[in-house]
């Protein structure tokens, strides 16, 4: 069975806590992403997420209260309760993890809670849409052969 970890994208965006809202914005920009996890570096290269920040937590929360993005940092916007699964979590289980506690956008973390990559709602409609995809061959094939036994 496919895990998490087999199908997240694994370059993830990454900042630190102290990184302002403008270079975090920079940074999406610079890799055409609509959000960043927010890491502490542990031991090296070793990170573990904190938190997550959106392009739309950064227009909500500094650009349309007029806040100065150079100064306010991630930190001060990421939501603190982070939402993450284990790399060994199978699908089925991660969208369950994703929809109880209503996220687009989920950290996956190693044994030891190490940064492995992100998933997103868009990752897991592509892997369904291709198994979905898969299992309407099944039919096909199957009145094919029917229709084939019945000449």
């Amino acid at each position: 069975m496919t895990t998490i970890g087999e199908i997240c994208t694994r370059e993830t965006v990454f900042a630190a806590r102290d990184t302002t809202v403008a270079a975090a914005a920079k940074l999406m920009r610079q890799h055409h992403v609509g959000s960043l996890v927010v890491v502490e570096q542990v031991n090296g290269d070793r990170r573990i997420p904190l938190g997550i920040v959106t392009d739309r937590d950064i227009v909500v929360e500094v650009m349309a209260p007029g806040l100065d993005a150079s100064v306010i940092t991630v930190g001060d916007i990421m939501d603190p309760e982070l939402v993450t699964a284990r790399e060994s979590e199978g699908l089925l289980e991660t969208m369950e993890i994703m929809r109880y506690r209503g996220v687009r956008r989920m950290p996956i973390v190693g044994d030891e809670g190490q940064l492995i990559g992100i998933v997103s709602i868009d990752d897991l409609l592509g892997v369904l849409a291709e198994e979905l995809t898969e299992l309407t061959k099944i039919v096909a094939r199957e009145q094919s052969r029917e229709a084939a036994a019945r000449r």
